[in-house]
């Protein structure tokens, strides 16, 4: 969905990332107008900006080519979100306060559109007590903080206060206009192909990217869940904004994580394409031809089944497979969500969707089944979060 984002900066290094940041939101779909404090602009010039967003930067208050020069006014009520991204302190602590003494402060106390901000400071300001009491009046105030970055600083020391990578803020920036249908909602997710070892080179694994397991995550994350996410290999980013990440390659080690963080969750979301079997006789070195030719034999044994456990528990949460099918995927999706004993399955073709960006799902539930047209995963994920969402609002 396209929108109209306002793109405020302030005054510092971080100005850069934001060139970046246009490109990536324009990429998207989105339209994006720019706007300058004076400071920001001994940073990086407005034109850079203009000929990356396709429109005019204004940099002044009542700039003479800005119609009734009500900049201050009109910007915000043609724009779906306003970010400031970098903000300074300066300009995080006058927004806190009511001042408005500059554009991008101008445009804070006039907008009508929703606010989010990507602090960008030294260490030791982002820590300063007076700056954290403005950070939180922000967030009291309903601004969206997204916070800061540890690493090496433009000033030469290391910590907090890097503003997120462009990349990130792209990838956050949506949470701010979508509608939060599980608010509150703690959720545990996995995600991508696990890997069970023949040797120490060698394995068994398959050809799912995690880019399912990750539309999920960040469609979750986007509807205001608390998701924690386990992973194992994946050809794709990981989300930014997540309550918790951890890897897990086998399918063993996958099953302890889920184990370990399950207590406490609202729902299990099991996304990755999980090995049935590993290797019983897997080698400590690397497995080496012999003189006659004979391959090795290899011992599989069961997994545990991460799905079925979790469903079992006493007080289980509310679990979501995936059916991954070449061949009668409807009819086995149906019989895998009986058998597992869960309330919401997600059935696709493989052919379709491993490996690939585009996915054709049916949710199966106990209510029936709704099948969506291919599209991408991203789209698949919202509407995957969309039917959950409904579910879980019918619990008594």
């Amino acid at each position: 969905m396209s929108k109209h984002i306002l793109l405020g900066i302030s005054g510092g290094i971080a100005a850069y990332k934001s060139c970046e940041l246009v490109r990536l939101l324009k990429k998207q779909g989105h339209s994006v107008t720019v706007a300058m404090s004076r400071a920001a602009t001994e940073f990086v010039q407005p034109l850079t900006f203009q000929a990356l967003s396709d429109h005019p930067v204004l940099a002044e208050t009542h700039a003479g080519g800005s119609g009734n020069g009500m900049a201050h006014i009109n910007l915000t009520r043609e724009a779906d979100v306003f970010l400031i991204a970098p903000a300074s302190a300066n300009t995080i602590a006058k927004i806190a306060h009511g001042i408005a003494d500059n554009l991008l402060t101008n445009l804070a106390a006039a907008r009508k559109c929703p606010l989010a901000v990507a602090p960008a400071m030294n260490v030791e300001m982002w820590f300063n007590p007076a700056n954290q009491r403005n950070i939180a009046q922000l967030i009291s105030d309903g601004i969206t903080v997204f916070p800061p970055a540890s690493g090496e600083q433009a000033c030469g020391e290391t910590g907090v206060g890097r503003m997120p990578e462009a990349v990130e803020l792209a990838d956050l920036l949506p949470d701010v206009w979508m509608a939060k249908s599980l608010q509150g909602k703690k959720i545990l997710l996995t995600a991508g192909a696990t890997f069970e070892a023949i040797d120490p080179v060698r394995g068994i694994t398959n050809i799912s990217s995690g880019q399912m397991g990750m539309a999920l995550a960040r469609a979750c994350r986007a509807a205001g869940a608390e998701v924690t996410l386990i992973y194992g290999q994946i050809q794709t980013a990981l989300p930014a904004g997540l309550a918790h990440v951890e890897q897990a390659v086998s399918a063993e080690a996958m099953y302890r994580a889920v184990i370990k963080h399950i207590d406490r969750q609202d729902v299990f979301i099991s996304v990755a394409a999980v090995a049935d079997y590993k290797v019983k006789n897997s080698s400590a070195q690397k497995l080496k031809k012999d003189s006659t030719g004979t391959p090795p034999v290899i011992e599989l044994e069961e997994n545990p089944d991460i799905l079925a456990s979790v469903a079992a528990l006493p007080n289980a949460p509310f679990c979501v497979g995936f059916a991954a099918e070449s061949q009668n995927v409807l009819e086995y999706a149906r019989a895998k969500r009986l058998k597992k004993g869960i309330p919401m399955l997600v059935a696709n073709d493989v052919a379709v969707a491993m490996g690939k960006t585009v996915n054709r799902i049916t949710i199966i539930d106990e209510q029936g089944e709704t099948e969506f047209p291919e599209t991408d995963k991203q789209q698949a994920a919202a509407a995957i979060t969309a039917r959950l969402a409904a579910l879980l609002a019918q619990q008594p």
